[in-house]
């Protein structure tokens, strides 16, 4: 199935959404930030490229899709991706660090 892949802004480095801060085989997700409704790479690409700050989704938001994979474009809810270690579309593997800096993009 062919989806409409939206946008991410940011230094992206490949059509999965890598970018210059983070480019593993494994980073390959933009996050869609609640401050502007833009996707970005990562939390740094926002800093670069936005005119503002970025805020955190709020814990009430997490049925919203705000993490697209960059493999197959599948957007993700928050809550989906906060359980998931892959896609559950394309089976995609998600970098495992990024868990540890999830209070960048989301309210815990």
């Amino acid at each position: 199935m062919s989806r409409q892949r939206p946008q991410v802004l940011g230094p992206v480095v490949d059509e999965q959404t890598r970018c210059i801060h983070y480019r593993t085989p494994l980073d390959v997700i933009a996050i869609k930030f609640v401050c502007c409704g833009e996707f970005y790479p990562c939390h740094l690409c926002h800093g670069e490229a936005a005119d503002h700050v970025a805020e955190q989704w709020p814990v009430n938001r997490r049925a919203e899709r705000a993490v697209l994979c960059g493999v197959c474009a599948c957007q993700l809810t928050i809550s989906s991706y906060l359980g998931l270690g892959s896609c559950p579309e394309c089976a995609a593997e998600f970098n495992p660090g990024c868990k540890l800096h999830l209070e960048l993009y989301f309210q815990i």
